[in-house]
């Protein structure tokens, strides 16, 4: 029962972040906008729970695990609430973007501190990672088909409306969940770190974000702002600019913990959480893994409804054999972690998602059947499932309780960044090519392809230490 109100909790962070892709065009015309005011604030959640992931976690230690995790539930709700009546896009981005974002940041990192400091060993703890794993990834999946059931039948407002049923349902289920003891620490908040830390993750999220627009490198268009071009086209991407403004944030925030730590008082990211080679390479295959799967899933999407004209509904139900791949593989974490070390099933994981990947590029086309998609969609999802678990696994078990609270908001950030950069990868890709056709897509897919087998190699330099 402990990890029941958890995964659920993961599932409908997952879910908020999907599901409204399916309902923009509705909510621009209900509320008086334009579609790219609703994706403004599909993108404000984004940066909005990317940048105060580590923040959010941080509070957990001084707040309480469950008491944060409750804290987040009540706010996400509470957004949830507001974004179904909202009148105009303003309250939307208040009660979606915002409020939502800050839940999720507060309620998430909770759930993973909880299953580690609450699981007796590897093995449990695998089980109960596959649970929640499964769960994020079942929302992530299921966001655009639901969502589009939803707003077909019911309307826009019925998706967040089932959000809130969700949370006071998660809620109840939460009251019941022991509160761990926190670890012993410095009371007073790092709030300079918090600060620093945000704005370079915002940075770093707003110039990856870029991508599809403007480019990696050269920039397809003037890049303005107030009307002034500070970019011109064939120029550098504003990519670079937003992201080497959060490299300098995010140099500023390692100088500063590094120098809190000197003095004695404790920041918000002990710095040598990140001289650990396991762990180092372990987050690389987390952020690798997220921006395979969200790519991935961004890639087949756009390929159905754009070359076979696939309403959302269809492109969802065409995607349900990653989903059952992700959950086959999740369900059985708890048994492979007794037989296998989680070095071992991370670089399985990538072999079957790279397998997957060039199944998908042979067998697709165009022309091709409904079931030509299933065998590389079900490997990919198979491979993406296995390395969920173990990878957090990993991570997360390299750390005594006392230090659950530093490394959680990290792993989030991590995995939440590479949600955003599979997607904006995938997206510059497309978008670079003259006409959408098979070949821009298959291009697409050997992006992806090769970032995975680069996540192969980051997990083959794994040392022994599981």
């Amino acid at each position: 029962m402990i990890v029941l109100p958890l995964a659920l909790a993961q599932f409908v962070a997952s879910y908020a972040a999907t599901t409204m892709t399916v309902a923009v065009t509705d909510i621009a015309a209900d509320l008086g906008t334009t579609v790219i005011g609703v994706q403004t604030a599909i993108t404000v959640f984004t940066l909005t729970m990317a940048s105060l992931m580590v923040p959010g976690s941080k509070l957990s230690d001084l707040l309480g695990r469950k008491r944060c995790f409750l804290i987040g539930l009540a706010v996400y709700g509470a957004g949830a609430l507001l974004a179904s009546a909202a009148p105009g896009p303003g309250l939307l981005i208040l009660g979606y973007s915002l409020l939502e974002g800050i839940g999720s940041a507060l309620m998430i990192p909770p759930i993973y501190i909880l299953v580690t400091v609450t699981s007796r060993d590897l093995t449990s703890r695998a089980r109960a990672f596959g649970v929640v794993s499964g769960a994020g990834a079942l929302g992530a999946a299921a966001g655009p088909l639901v969502g589009g059931l939803v707003t077909t039948w019911l309307g826009w407002r019925a998706s967040f409306l089932l959000q809130v049923l969700l949370v006071a349902v998660i809620v109840l289920l939460a009251i019941r969940l022991p509160e761990p003891p926190a670890p012993p620490r410095e009371k007073r908040f790092d709030v300079t770190g918090a600060i620093l830390s945000a704005a370079g993750l915002f940075f770093v999220v707003v110039g990856v974000l870029q991508a599809g627009t403007y480019g990696w490198l050269v920039s397809r268009t003037d890049f303005a702002v107030a009307g002034v071009v500070l970019l011109p086209s064939g120029g550098l991407s504003p990519v670079w600019l937003f992201a080497g403004i959060g490299a300098a944030f995010l140099y500023w925030f390692f100088a500063h913990v590094r120098a809190r730590e000197r003095a004695g008082r404790e920041p918000l990211v002990p710095p040598g959480l990140f001289r650990d080679r396991v762990t180092g390479l372990g987050l690389v295959t987390q952020h690798v893994q997220w921006l395979v799967l969200q790519g991935a899933f961004f890639v087949v999407a756009v390929f159905l409804q754009e070359v076979r004209g696939y309403d959302a509904i269809e492109t969802g139900l065409m995607l349900t054999p990653a989903t059952i791949g992700i959950l086959g593989a999740s369900a059985a974490a708890g048994r492979m972690a007794r037989r296998h070390s989680q070095r071992r099933l991370v670089r399985a994981g990538f072999v079957l998602t790279v397998a997957g990947l060039v199944l998908v590029l042979v067998l697709v086309r165009a022309e091709s059947g409904v079931a030509s998609a299933v065998p590389g969609l079900f490997l990919l999802g198979a491979g993406v499932g296995i390395m969920l678990t173990a990878s957090v696994n990993l991570v997360q078990s390299r750390f005594p309780d006392s230090a659950q609270g530093d490394i959680s908001g990290v792993s989030r950030s991590v995995s939440n960044l590479g949600s955003s950069v599979g997607t904006a990868l995938a997206g510059s890709v497309l978008a670079g090519t003259p006409h959408l056709g098979g070949r821009s897509f298959a291009l697409a897919l050997t992006t992806l392809g090769v970032v995975a087998v680069a996540g192969l190699v980051a997990a083959l330099l794994l040392p022994a230490s599981d």
